[in-house]
């Protein structure tokens, strides 16, 4: 490990010059100009999706296979790539300096080259992942509220959060790149025609979760600090913000994980015993 300005960093194996030379200064300047042209994209976002399903109603569905694969595995590749290059920023932060450091102080933009680096990439990134919806609607696959909501609301959170330095986010991002390293690891292997268990759907569901209970306790952690008058680098609104965010996620991922696995696990129970059941379901329907 290595002092710098009194802030313990991790003793890195290499530092590629793209991280070396990134100056947060300038990211910062230009994420205060350009931030607000995520509702724009977001704009952009909602006729193209919902205009296309409306197109493709009559038409048939593209399998896009070959382009698939690369798309989720390129993603899963920059997941990966983001979570071995901000972890260790984050465990040194928790082992050296503790939990209040690792929540309120920002130093993992502000004095490490390589997770400020990868903290902006996070940021960028939800821009271009927005590109999963498209593949949704044109192979006229379900598209469930809970995908582009946490689409829009991420990126635009994320180039929010940017502007002010969001000390808190050092959790939200390492805890983002984490999951995302398994699921589109899991969408990757899918699209090349290698389905791992259906288990390992239900584990990253059940990590989401996870995900999203830890987000809510970071920020009423932060939000309780600022009411007894604690420095913390994030603002009153951005926490109010986050948890309305993180608990919106907590219940729709909690809905969405009842309807995939508990739900259809009794399903499923209840037509191997019971002969009608099929006709029963699709009066139902």
């Amino acid at each position: 490990m290595k002092e710098y300005n009194q802030v313990t960093l991790p003793n890195y194996s290499y530092v590629f010059n793209f991280e070396s030379d990134f100056i947060h200064q300038k990211t910062r300047t230009w994420m205060q100009d350009n931030w607000t042209w995520g509702f724009y994209y977001v704009g952009v976002y909602m006729v193209l999706i919902f205009g296309g399903q409306y197109l493709m109603q009559h038409r048939p569905r593209f399998e896009l296979r070959g382009t698939l694969c690369m798309w989720n595995t390129l993603l899963a590749t920059f997941s990966i790539m983001g979570a071995c290059r901000t972890l260790p920023e984050f465990l040194c932060s928790l082992n050296h300096h503790g939990l209040y450091h690792s929540v309120c102080v920002p130093s993992f933009i502000e004095q490490d080259k390589v997770s400020g680096f990868w903290t902006f990439m996070f940021v960028l990134s939800k821009l271009p992942e927005l590109g999963d919806t498209i593949f949704i609607v044109l192979r006229k696959q379900p598209l469930i509220f809970l995908h582009w909501y946490h689409h829009i609301t991420v990126l635009l959170y994320s180039w929010f959060s940017y502007t002010e330095y969001t000390s808190s986010a050092r959790w939200f991002i390492v805890m983002n790149y984490c999951v995302h390293s398994i699921m589109y690891s899991y969408y990757a292997l899918r699209a090349w025609g290698h389905p791992p268990p259906r288990q390992v759907a239900l584990v990253i569901t059940s990590l989401q979760l996870l995900q999203m209970v830890i987000g809510c306790a970071i920020n009423l952690w932060a939000h309780q600090l600022l009411q007894q008058g604690i420095e913390c680098h994030v603002t009153p609104f951005n926490v109010k913000l986050s948890i309305a965010m993180y608990f919106s996620y907590f219940v729709l991922f909690a809905r969405f994980f009842y309807k995939a696995y508990i739900a259809k696990h009794s399903n499923r129970k209840t037509a191997s015993t019971n002969p009608d059941y099929p006709l029963m379901k699709s009066k139902v329907q």
